[in-house]
């Protein structure tokens, strides 16, 4: 239960209003400006095909892009909302947001101003923040599996075995989300492990023997289970049919999500589609996971480069957790002599997960370390919590000493996390390239893709060109597309990713694209030119010569080294909005303007 200094019904109601606001904090700080930055390279990839599942209807589990929850569900909501930046990543922000609440299920174990700190760390750590504004399954899959562990804990300790449902859809969720689900499982079941070994470890230095503590536990399960059901039958019938309960929503779940498109609604029609439906969601998507990226070689790397990647992620982006989280295992370990079972089981998880993410993850990414950070935010809360007491204790005595450093250790977190998320938000910056991704263009892109779709909506034929060039370096061809009608095709063909994130524009501004091979020289080109022509920056030159009337605007296509450059034919732009305005004028309008003058 809850070991705050203050107890009762008031406390608990403020604890409660105070994780209630900081969800709320969370939720805005997520949604403002959501649509801001200019779309990532994964985002852009992603989108690109959830966009033709929302015109097509047809949909397939592609372990390449991760499960298939952001698929399913964002299709929904662009049917209630038009596509954007902002409605394609309003998901994960809302998950994001509502990630604080999960504090609360771990309330019996916390004090409550730890349970507030949890709450306040969830919502405001700088790698979650960013992360939910967008359009990825590293924070869906962290957040549904966090509240997993939190509806299990919450179960047991409230002698409520109800709390498994939401567990197994949750658990589920993560799944669909993203396929490292399975690792959260892994490190939940190996934190416990660990754990019993190490209250058989106590045992044993007690000189207790092993008969006797495990026959202390098999009596502590019985009692636990007459107390809570009248009798050890009827418990262990309640754990078992609510368990079962838990495991078949957790397959619904991922029947629901695994399922292909439009197979799942056809089967409804037609029964006899129902094993193949149900083996396509399960023993199918499993062989396609475990192909894609169990047994393939996207685990073949270095290790070190990857750690330190991930550490250096923690320290530019979760340095004031890191410092509380240290803090708190301190203060947990002895103020009570031994740690709590929470606060060791999200070490061991937190251990776990630093070494294994940097095997597991096939890019230096720094949404990887979104999973090590998720498990400190526990001690961290303690740390936290603590902090927050001797500041009350000192105001209580009068301690100007003890106050003023309570208070210098808050400032200097709030600042810090404050000015991080300040930096972070939208940032496409390769000053933080610790905290980004590589594969972000710069934002200044947006406003010549948002004059690219004004384009494609009023004019005729193809709107725009990616004219086909070859890597000065590598000699790897990029942009070119033989055949841009097999859109289908596209997510096995590599030059096609080459243009990412601009193929989720195009597709949803409804843009006519077409390409130019290689050996397609600028004045061939030029001949039949649509209105934009997207390049690389090593073809600008010859562009320019060809393209005489376009205006020229040039972006970062990625942090560093990477450069694209986008030709649009304004003048001709401006003429066909001027025809359009013309066309549309009232016909007595008109002739009052061609009138002669008397």
């Amino acid at each position: 239960m809850s070991t705050d200094d203050r107890v009762g019904p008031r406390s608990a109601n403020r604890t409660l209003l105070a994780v209630f606001a900081i969800t709320a904090l969370a939720l805005v700080a997520r949604l403002v400006g959501l649509g801001t930055r200019v779309m990532h390279w994964d985002e852009g990839r992603v989108g690109y095909w959830i966009l033709r599942y929302h015109e097509t209807g047809e949909f397939a589990y592609r372990p390449i892009i991760h499960g298939p929850f952001l698929p399913i569900v964002n299709d929904y909501v662009f049917t209630v909302l038009p596509p954007s930046d902002f409605s394609a990543r309003l998901v994960v922000a809302v998950v994001g947001g509502l990630l604080p609440l999960t504090a609360l299920l771990f309330w019996t174990r916390l004090r409550n101003s730890e349970t507030v700190a949890l709450a306040l760390f969830l919502a405001v750590n700088p790698l979650f923040v960013y992360y939910s504004r967008f359009m990825r399954n590293d924070v869906l899959v962290a957040a549904f599996s966090f509240a997993a562990l939190g509806f299990v804990v919450a179960a047991y300790d409230r002698r409520d075995l109800k709390y498994l449902y939401p567990a197994g859809v949750a658990l589920a969720l993560g799944l669909t989300a993203k396929e490292n689900g399975l690792i959260y499982i892994v490190c939940y079941l190996g934190g416990a492990f660990v754990l019993f070994d190490h209250r058989l470890l106590r045992a044993a230095q007690a000189d207790r023997p092993l008969k006797q503590t495990a026959r202390g536990y098999l009596v502590s399960t019985k009692t636990g289970l007459s107390s809570w059901a009248g009798d050890v039958k009827s418990g262990v019938f309640w754990v078992v049919a609510h368990s079962a309960g838990a495991v078949a929503a957790f397959f619904l779940v991922i029947v629901f999500f695994y399922a292909p498109r439009p197979d799942l609604w056809q089967m409804f029609g037609d029964v006899s589609m129902a094993p193949d439906v149900l083996e396509q969601a399960t023993v199918g998507a499993w062989e396609k996971f475990y192909g894609q990226w169990a047994s393939g070689s996207h685990q073949s790397h270095d290790y070190l480069p990857f750690l330190f990647d991930i550490l250096e992620t923690i320290v530019y982006g979760s340095g004031v957790l890191v410092v509380f989280s240290l803090l708190g295992f301190v203060v947990d370990g002895y103020s009570s002599g031994r740690s709590r079972d929470l606060v060791a089981f999200a070490a061991y998880w937190a251990v776990a997960s630093v070494i294994g993410y940097p095997v597991a993850t096939d890019i230096q990414a720094p949404w990887a370390a979104i999973h090590v950070v998720l498990p400190l935010t526990i001690p961290a809360a303690i740390g936290g919590g603590y902090i927050y007491r001797t500041a009350r204790q000192s105001v209580a005595i009068e301690d100007a000493i003890g106050t003023g450093i309570a208070a210098l250790v808050i400032l200097s977190a709030v600042v810090g996390v404050a000015g991080a998320n300040v930096a972070y938000v939208d940032s496409t910056s390769e000053n933080d390239k610790q905290v980004l991704q590589w594969a972000q263009p710069n934002n200044d892109l947006k406003d010549t893709l948002q004059q690219m779709g004004r384009i494609a909506e009023t004019n005729e034929g193809h709107d725009v060109l990616f004219y086909g060039t070859k890597h000065p370096s590598s000699g790897e061809t990029l942009f070119y597309v033989q055949d841009e009608s097999d859109v289908l095709a596209h997510w096995q063909v590599s030059n096609w990713h080459s243009r990412l994130p601009l193929p989720w524009y195009t597709e949803m501004y409804g843009a006519n694209v077409t390409s130019t091979p290689p050996n397609v020289t600028a004045t061939e080109m030029a001949q039949d030119a649509p209105p934009v022509v997207i390049a690389y920056d090593w073809n600008r030159s010859e562009l320019e010569d060809a393209l005489p009337g376009y205006t020229v605007h040039e972006h970062k296509f990625k942090l560093w080294n990477e450069n694209i450059v986008v030709f649009i034919d304004e003048e001709d732009y401006v003429n066909e909005q001027r025809a359009d305005l013309r066309r549309a004028e009232p016909a007595s309008t008109k002739r009052v303007r061609n009138a002669p003058v008397v």
